[in-house]
């Protein structure tokens, strides 16, 4: 097999490509290859109009072949470019969680309890409807222009927030630094998905998901030194703060260059021959393959390439086609965005309101409870692809459940201090990180291709906006009785969504170990 030595655009434009390990079938012109790779300049023969093959009828072995790949450098790349998006998201979480004792300061903005935890709100909101508009028109015009607009939409806001002069300019920036985060969650998850092989998504996408907790580490640490008076001023410092997650997504704006589209969205829409040239340059860069996984690859499926899906019939597909799958997603997603946002954007708030810990230290409790969640789905997610998802998603949602009610007695009683409520959490949400990386997981591999970015935007969009939007607002609220019952009922109702979310996985989820997304779920256009 040819091996590639450096990334480069045309590699994954069809031009230079390496050698295929079977020959690409399609309807419209069967294509032979040399040692070489594809002819050059195939793309552009081919492709000259987006929707040049649809209405056509196309047999190709795409997915077989991109399941049937070895992890490669390829693969390692894709991750580290598109799965920042999570870094990213962990980050803007937790700097408006260890920012919120400065932000009430006189010297800053001066923001109540309720105001930060309606800014928390109005970023969720953002990303709410940012999942939703961006995810439909990544589903139409492809993953990779998407991914791209909305990482620029994020990188603008964030540093914007930095100049906010009060609480609405501050609230209106979050909610556009949401809405370029949750477009981001569309367009990155849903390429994510259909460039991993099947045998490795699982664990795969529960590892991309815990790197939320990689930013939540750099925000809770950029904190710690941005607020320390000996170092700059806080007045300053929490501008400065909001330029780190700029910072980093402008790197990585620039490696994005090089990821390809998904080569399953390109087949479905009319420009099979561009999505081969892609898959040859993929496995071009691929070690031999296992000689069963060699067998796999000439698998063919038939489709009949379209350059959009309607709108009725994601509707139709959701409620009509699959209401028991569409009742599991929903119930994971909302459950986890209730659990997750009552708890982490108002942790702050209790360590400085209940335990009187400084607003500059508020970085050093954060570290460890964002190291607990960025293990768990690190050290669990191979279980979801052996185990199997239907076990570990009821298993991890229980777990999460039953612990946090018992966390929640402790802190009703003040039998626990700030540190052992810290070491707590650890605990809990090694666990809990890797039921939420599964949620996400789910809904992103069990409905049909030609709807999956919108699918996952719009899980997204209501689970966050049943429990994401509405968890901040509310325990803000508790904890401004100054009430440790009120508080702990907060954390009960979450415990009981997740154990009851966790029963709904176990018993209706979907077997998706180890299988393609095709065989997981049919896609639209595919024909018998």
């Amino acid at each position: 097999m040819q091996q590639l030595n450096v990334l480069s655009f045309g590699d994954f434009n069809g031009r230079g490509a390496g050698t295929m390990s079977a020959s690409p079938k399609y309807t419209l012109r069967r294509t032979t290859q040399t040692a070489r790779g594809p002819t050059p300049g195939l793309e552009l023969q081919s492709n000259s109009s987006p929707t040049s093959e649809c209405g056509t009828v196309v047999e190709t072995n795409i997915p077989a072949r991109l399941d049937a790949l070895p992890w490669s450098r390829f693969h390692t790349y894709v991750v580290a470019a598109l799965g920042v998006t999570w870094i990213l998201d962990g980050l803007e979480v937790t700097l408006t969680g260890a920012l919120a004792g400065i932000l009430k300061e006189n010297s800053t903005l001066g923001l109540t309890n309720t105001e930060i935890g309606l800014a928390s709100s109005a970023y969720l909101g953002g990303a709410v409807f940012g999942a939703l508009l961006f995810g439909w028109l990544t589903d139409r015009f492809g993953r990779k222009t998407l991914f791209f607009i909305t990482l620029a939409i994020y990188l603008t806001a964030t540093a914007a927030t930095g100049l906010s002069w009060n609480f609405w300019s501050f609230a209106l920036f979050r909610a556009v630094t949401g809405a370029g985060i949750g477009g981001e969650t569309a367009a990155v998850s849903s390429t994510i998905q259909e460039l991993i092989p099947a045998r490795m998504r699982g664990w795969t996408d529960l590892a991309i998901n815990g790197s939320f907790w990689i930013g939540a580490a750099v925000g809770a640490a950029g904190s710690i030194v941005l607020l320390d008076p000996a170092i700059v001023a806080p007045a300053i410092g929490w501008r400065l703060a909001f330029l780190i997650g700029a910072v980093l997504g402008s790197v990585i704006f620039f490696m994005r260059f090089w990821i390809p589209e998904s080569p399953r969205w390109l087949m479905t829409h009319g420009q099979a021959r561009r999505a081969e040239a892609i898959v040859a340059a993929i496995e071009g860069l691929s070690a031999p393959q296992r000689q069963d996984a060699a067998q796999d690859v000439r698998k063919t499926v038939k489709l009949h390439a379209r350059s959009h899906t309607p709108l009725a019939q994601f509707v139709r597909t959701l409620l009509r086609t699959y209401p028991q799958r569409t009742f599991v997603g929903l119930c994971l997603m909302a459950s986890q965005a209730f659990f997750y946002n009552a708890i982490f954007f108002t942790y702050a708030l209790i360590l400085t309101d209940f335990y009187a810990v400084p607003a500059g230290s508020v970085g050093w409790y954060l570290l460890p409870f964002a190291a607990g969640n960025f293990f768990g789905p690190l050290l669990l997610g191979r279980l979801f692809d052996t185990v199997g998802r239907k076990t570990m998603i009821g298993v991890t949602y229980g777990i999460s459940g039953l612990m946090l009610a018992g966390a929640g007695f402790l802190f009703e009683r003040n039998i626990v201090s700030a540190e052992e409520l810290t070491v707590s959490w650890m605990i809990i949400f090694f666990f809990a990180s890797a039921a939420a990386s599964s949620a996400y997981l789910t809904v992103s591999e069990i409905f049909p291709l030609e709807i999956r970015a919108l699918a996952i935007a719009f899980f997204y969009a209501v689970g966050t906006g049943i429990g994401g939007t509405v968890a901040p607002w509310l325990l803000g609220a508790l904890i401004d009785t100054g009430s440790r019952a009120s508080v702990a009922s907060g954390y009960y109702f979450g415990a009981a969504l997740m154990i009851a979310a966790g029963l709904v996985g176990w018993r209706w989820g979907v077997a998706a170990e180890r299988r393609s997304l095709e065989q997981v779920c049919r896609p639209l256009t595919f024909i018998d």
